[in-house]
């Protein structure tokens, strides 16, 4: 049953060309790695973009290796940790988002929890990663000190990329166990959409990051940990599709990372809980109420060539001939401390970071 889903899903995402050309769809031999990584630690750190600080300014939910930090040096983090929360263990890599609070009529916010995706079952929460390649030595794999940022934290409106070319969307499940999910991620035309739904999603909201598949083939990062990678000539590539021709500034294609996040909101779809006004009750930890500003964050964290035999060997799903695996009650015991002591579980007066009137405290 996973193979069967999760060709439906990859053959819905070949089913539409690219934006600009390029081809569409992954050539003969593609591989697409899909795995999932329990959660690792709710904390209010970011050492990409807030290195060093803390707390940072909102809170993100982790997942990945125990090498996890306010500072991560630039170096091989495979070396420095000793655990990951992922089905891989070679992927000691962290990957991480904004959480999603739900804002109660009272004023008062309460993080909704992630859960285990669709045939991920077992993980504490987490988040769902992709690993996507047209084919056999047709893409490089990242180098030790490896990071990037896709999203914009500051958006409050569409992109205008249209649905299938946005790289980040909701979907809204319509009931329990993942009903509605026909589609490949931001190809629905009912059920997706760019920022928060408007409806309650009794199912559960699954939050989808796309990152950037050209890179510059010299520097590991960049001041805004955006300009070292680039889109497709064409323009932002959908989910596995990633055979766009990159452009001569950044000539290297790299594996396209996808992140899934699932957020249980089965407790939240009462309307009667909803604003008096009828407006949407979701929130980023951020403060962006539109959920135009969802971002991802990665750090690369394979051990050795791992992550290039699997792109070079068409690996799919969660195995992979020549990596390990581990099962989640193994994966859902690699976790870091918090950092900051604060409370990400029960109901709060106001955003962690921010005040009871939405502006950023300690600014």
């Amino acid at each position: 049953m996973y193979a069967l889903a999760l060709l439906a899903l990859t053959a819905a995402a070949h089913a539409a060309p690219q934006r600009g050309g390029g081809g569409g769809g992954m050539l003969g031999g593609g591989a697409m790695l899909r795995f999932g990584c329990a959660q690792t630690v709710i904390d209010r750190i970011d050492p990409l973009v807030d290195p060093g600080k803390v707390p940072s300014p909102h809170v993100h939910q982790v997942v990945g290796g125990n090498a996890f930090n306010a500072s991560m040096p630039v170096a091989d983090i495979a070396g420095l940790a000793t655990c990951t929360s992922c089905q891989f263990d070679e992927d000691l890599s962290n990957y991480w988002t904004a959480a999603i609070y739900f804002k109660a009529q009272n004023g008062t916010y309460k993080r909704i929890e992630t859960m285990a995706n669709q045939q991920v079952n077992g993980a504490n929460g987490g988040i769902t990663v992709y690993y996507t390649s047209p084919g056999a030595k047709q893409v490089t794999a990242f180098k030790p000190g490896f990071r990037m940022f896709s999203g914009d934290p500051n958006r409050r409106t569409p992109s205008g990329l249209g649905m299938k070319a946005t790289q980040s969307c909701y979907r809204c499940f319509t009931g329990p166990n993942f009903q509605g999910n026909t589609y490949s991620p931001c190809f629905d035309p009912k059920l997706d959409t760019e920022g928060f739904p408007t409806t309650p999603c009794p199912g559960g909201i699954r939050s989808s990051v796309i990152f950037p598949l050209c890179w510059d083939g010299k520097n590991l990062d960049s001041p805004n940990h955006v300009d070292h990678v680039a889109h497709p000539v064409g323009g932002p590539a959908s989910f596995a599709v990633t055979n766009g021709k990159c452009p001569a500034t950044h000539p290297v294609k790299i594996p396209q990372v996808h992140l899934e996040i699932v957020w249980d909101t089965s407790k939240y779809s009462n309307k009667a809980d909803w604003p008096a006004d009828g407006s949407q009750p979701l929130v980023l930890s951020n403060g962006d109420t539109t959920g135009y500003g969802q971002h991802g964050d990665y750090v690369f964290g394979w051990k050795d060539d791992t992550l290039q035999r699997a792109m070079d060997n068409a690996c799919f799903g969660p195995t992979c001939k020549g990596l390990s695996t581990q099962g989640f009650p193994v994966a859902n015991k690699c976790t870091v401390n918090k950092m900051v002591k604060e409370d990400h579980d029960g109901w709060v007066k106001s955003l962690p970071g921010y005040d009871t009137m939405g502006s950023m405290t300690g600014m």
